[in-house]
């Protein structure tokens, strides 16, 4: 068996509609599965990536990150990157970077701060030119109570209300670096900071803030329900189209 000799590590772009995620699944076409097969024709050989954030069904990523091992050194980067942009380009998943890496590294255990982003569009209109890709909210949204609700998830807590009931993460206690809320106009972007989230952890987040800043709940239920650590209080998950991996911090 050849030893592997050289680690690489992409940053990758991608629609995530017509996946069934990040990770490699049997019921559908993934992105890893995309991007493992493009390798093999380029290298050669079976390749396989490890993502930093392994997105669910529908999410979209600006900058995901991947790395792979192989036993020879890639000459040409620059070539490298344009033969697997050519066969992705139909895919709609971009490798928008290449960097050669340490044996050592880890892009998923590495990372010290994973960037995700939320987009809603507020508006009564129907939406086109964000259809699949931004959560449409009709009912007008209390920003104030929107920023409040966030403040209270920063820090460290138990986020059982949050987590998914298939999430494999060993405990629920995360802490939330930071959320961000900013509106222009009728577009309103949320911009979770955290070392690591549990899964669907911001999607429910998001969908219960929803529910705090359209009236459905006041500020007490909100409390209540986070504080239960009770999935079943959580309201139902913000679509996945609204959510983007934005950024690794390593």
């Amino acid at each position: 068996m050849l030893t592997k000799n050289y680690n690489y590590l992409l940053k990758i772009e991608y629609d995530g509609t017509k996946f069934v995620g990040w990770q490699y699944q049997k019921n559908g076409i993934s992105i890893q599965g995309k991007i493992e097969k493009v390798l093999k024709k380029i290298l050669g050989s079976k390749i396989r990536v490890t993502g930093a954030g392994r997105t669910d069904k529908g999410v979209h990523a600006y900058g995901q990150f991947a790395n792979f091992k192989i036993n020879k050194k890639i000459e040409d980067e620059k070539k490298f990157l344009n033969s697997m942009n050519h066969f992705l380009s139909k895919s709609l998943i971009s490798i928008v970077g290449i960097k050669k890496k340490n044996l050592l590294f880890h892009s998923r255990h590495d990372a010290k701060e994973r960037i995700y982003e939320y987009k809603i569009i507020n508006r009564l209109g129907s939406i086109s030119i964000h259809r699949n890709k931004a959560w449409h909210i009709k009912k007008k949204l209390d920003l104030k109570l929107l920023k409040k609700g966030a403040k209270i998830l920063e820090g460290t807590h138990d986020f059982s209300t949050f987590r998914a009931s298939s999430c494999s993460a060993k405990s629920p206690i995360k802490k939330i670096n930071s959320i961000n809320i900013k509106k222009k106009n009728e577009k309103i972007i949320m911009i979770f900071k955290s070392k690591s989230f549990l899964q669907n952890q911001v999607r429910s987040m998001v969908g219960s803030l929803e529910y705090l800043s359209c009236g459905k709940w006041k500020l007490k239920d909100f409390i209540q329900a986070f504080k239960s650590k009770k999935r079943s209080r959580c309201a139902p998950p913000a679509p996945a189209c609204g959510l983007y991996l934005k950024n690794i911090i390593y």
